[in-house]
């Protein structure tokens, strides 16, 4: 014999390596099995494709949404739900989200009816930078509350040469802040340009108060009130944070442009279940609701 060891092998391998082999059933077994597991879960937990939408079910609650926080427009959905939705036989709730693209979403998608978030202008915005989202203003419902605010000063002839105000960082609003100024007398829109259409300070033909401007977010615009000389935005957000009304020094009623609209998913817009939400919020007592409720007066204003 020689120091040369030779292997040995199983019985059953018929002189050939079979660990390699058993090692490839192993992971074939193996993946076939993760690929069940995978297919199982995506029967579970993916929405079936004939799932339907609250929208086009009967009975089904409709839920109308709004960004979380906003008050008034919580009351007067609130309001819709109990005593208008029933005469056009639906069920109408509430429901809070945090921000425009999650709320546009849960519209466009049907996983809510509707909002009344937001104006045509501010839709437009959302559309174009959404393109996947398919929604539609169905109708116009209230005016906002909007106008001019000052801590230092009583009325907009007072703004100082070089006053500084801000304006809302968004084009859509901004535009609505320009409006408001001009209506003011404050500054002129250059001709030519819709005055809803007047997305940023460029758009500006004369200011003769030469007045500086600084772009802020919804949030922000109460905070800044004590620094500025004046501030441009929805009166339910300085309600909202503690500005007493007599802080407003101008606020004539919003243009047709701007008023807020149940807006609804293009998709569901001849259901049934749509049509009588529609109806609801047409209805003559949304806008006597609007006149006469406490709860949201200098918010939200009858059209």
């Amino acid at each position: 014999m020689t120091d040369t060891q030779i292997p040995t092998t199983d019985s059953d391998s018929h002189g050939f390596d079979t660990s390699r082999g058993r090692r490839n059933r192993l992971l074939i077994i193996g993946g076939a099995i993760v690929v069940v597991v995978a297919v199982i879960l995506a029967v579970v937990l993916w929405p079936s494709s004939n799932s339907k939408s609250a929208n086009e079910t009967n009975g089904a609650t409709l839920y109308v949404v709004s960004a979380e926080g906003n008050a008034a427009e919580q009351q007067l959905i609130n309001f819709v739900a109990k005593n208008v939705a029933p005469k056009y036989g639906i069920k109408v709730a509430f429901k809070g989200l945090s921000d425009s693209t999650t709320l546009n979403r849960a519209v466009s998608d049907g996983d809510v009816a509707g909002t009344i978030y937001q104006h045509k202008l501010w839709l437009g915005q959302v559309l174009q930078a959404n393109p996947d989202f398919k929604e539609v203003a169905a109708t116009p419902v209230f005016r906002w509350g909007f106008g001019i605010f000052s801590d230092k000063y009583s009325s907009p002839d007072q703004l100082p040469d070089g006053a500084t105000v801000s304006l809302y960082s968004d084009p859509a609003n901004e535009a609505q802040g320009l409006w408001l100024l001009e209506r003011a007398g404050l500054i002129t829109i250059k001709p030519g340009i819709n005055k809803w259409e007047a997305s940023s300070t460029d758009d500006i033909a004369t200011n003769p108060k030469h007045l500086k401007f600084k772009l802020l977010d919804f949030a922000a615009q109460t905070r800044a009130l004590p620094d500025l000389d004046a501030t441009v935005g929805y009166t339910e957000y300085y309600i909202a944070g503690g500005v007493d009304l007599s802080k407003q020094i101008f606020a004539p009623p919003a243009p047709d442009e701007f008023a807020g609209q149940l807006t609804i998913g293009t998709r569901w817009e001849k259901t049934s279940n749509i049509q009588n939400l529609v109806k609801a919020f047409q209805d003559p007592a949304v806008q006597d609701f609007l006149r006469t409720d406490p709860q949201v007066k200098g918010s939200l204003l009858p059209l």
